[in-house]
């Protein structure tokens, strides 16, 4: 098993930068293949990043690719999703997972962070 712990996230007008962490407080991180979702209000929870257990393989929803960076330091069990250039439609509450694939489908994390909320003003 692993515990997720999330930090970061908060207000930002468009066009600004923040950095999401997950931490795992328990497990082995570097057993796990990790992502990011997020879930804006009255939509369901969507992908947006996955990365392999070495870091050397990232995905990314094409709503996001060329602004976020995903990128993870398994000496210090953290994953860190890098968001620049925001937009209002990236305002979600965010949540990290760890599971046994870098897929889009939420059914194969197994173990999810607290979430946390980004807002992105206009």
């Amino acid at each position: 098993q692993v515990q997720l712990v999330q930090s970061g996230g908060g207000l930002v007008q468009a066009g600004g930068s923040l950095r999401l962490s997950c931490a795992a407080a328990e497990g082995t991180f570097s057993d796990y293949r990790m992502a990011w979702f997020r879930q804006a209000p009255g939509k369901e929870r969507a992908f947006v990043a996955s990365i392999s257990r070495s870091g050397l393989t990232t995905y990314y929803a094409d709503s996001v690719k060329g602004r976020f960076t995903l990128f993870r330091d398994n000496s210090k069990n953290t994953m860190y999703l890098q968001m620049n250039s925001l937009k209002p439609e990236d305002t979600a509450v965010y949540y990290c997972a760890a599971g046994r694939s870098t897929t889009v489908d939420a059914s194969w994390y197994d173990y999810w962070g607290q979430g946390t909320q980004v807002t992105v003003s206009s």
